[in-house]
């Protein structure tokens, strides 16, 4: 049986000290959960948290990193860096990278890489656009980004990234996949998994759904036969909000 991991993706949210009042209020609304609780921060608040995480059931993620160890890339953090002071998480190929600063597959299956030669585990976005799901490109587009992420990869690798679908038309925009549609496309996700490293590595797979998660819908998401949890954006911003989705049953 696939635990639920509930990610919560600040994205570019929360000074320090925010961070460290958000742990303090939310340790205690998810203390008795049995799911596993992660926060992908910022990284000027990743030092914070996981002093303040420390004793809770709380694990701390960073948002990107670079598939270098070091070297001349001003602005970038590597996977060395964020191990070292305790991250356990990674967010790789967010849709937000992908538009804004121009990432591929192939850099994102370099960081997946790179994540795994330092310890850290993974969390690798897929999702397709508003026009390429109405021109019925879904599972082609979100199979493929599956395909080329975890290319090269050993079989306990991939049965240790968790994969989010998120389509991308619904970040942010309050709108979601309906969770038969949600569970469908993850399935195909799995299915794809399936195919290249067998069928057993594909049901060890922890794959999230993303996108205008709410308290609202995540019990009818999360109990879908294929979604192992959520990757959450504007709600995780709100303790209670975020803790409710957590303790979703």
């Amino acid at each position: 049986m696939r635990r639920k991991v509930i990610a919560g993706n600040w994205k570019m949210n929360m000074l320090p000290n925010e961070a460290i009042n958000f742990i303090e209020e939310l340790t205690p609304l998810v203390s008795d959960t049995k799911n596993e609780v992660i926060l992908c921060v910022p990284y000027t608040d990743l030092f914070y948290s996981l002093l303040n995480v420390q004793g809770t059931n709380i694990k701390i993620g960073a948002q990107n990193m670079h598939w270098e160890e070091k070297g001349a890339y001003t602005g970038e953090v590597s996977g060395k860096m964020l191990k070292s002071i305790g991250v356990e998480y990674v967010i790789i190929g967010h849709s937000e990278r992908r538009q804004y600063f121009a990432e591929t597959d192939e850099s994102v299956n370099k960081k997946i890489k790179a994540a795994f030669l330092n310890g850290l585990k993974p969390i690798v976005c897929v999702g397709e656009t508003l026009e390429q799901r109405e021109e019925g490109k879904t599972v082609e587009i979100i199979t493929k980004q599956t395909q080329l992420a975890l290319d090269g990869l050993t079989n306990e690798q991939v049965e240790n990234t968790i994969i989010a679908y998120e389509p991308i038309w619904a970040i942010g925009t309050g709108k979601t996949a309906t969770s038969e549609d949600a569970n469908n496309s993850i399935k195909e996700i799995r299915n794809k998994i399936g195919k290249i490293y067998g069928q057993n590595t594909a049901d060890r797979v922890i794959i999230q759904y993303g996108g205008s998660v709410k308290p609202s819908n995540a019990k009818e998401l999360f109990e879908m036969s294929d979604i192992d949890g959520g990757l959450v954006g504007g709600a995780s911003l709100k303790s209670e909000e975020f803790s409710k989705i957590v303790n979703y049953k």
